[in-house]
């Protein structure tokens, strides 16, 4: 997935810790910098429910 267009938070290290997130062909993928062959896939609406529970604080 070299060819994949990774996206990484700009609040992040550069200590390679940190998620990152692509998008390809409808769905959302998520790895882990530093071990970048681990890569998971999910749809667009859960990333969405998820980023949205972070952001109002639901996991204290």
């Amino acid at each position: 997935m070299s060819d994949t267009p990774w996206q990484r938070s700009s609040f992040s290290t550069e200590q390679n810790e940190c998620l990152e997130l692509a998008r390809r062909q409808g769905a959302v993928l998520v790895r882990e910098s530093d071990d970048a062959d681990v890569v998971l896939d999910t749809s667009p609406r859960v990333t969405h429910g998820l980023l949205s529970r972070i952001k109002a604080g639901r996991f204290g």
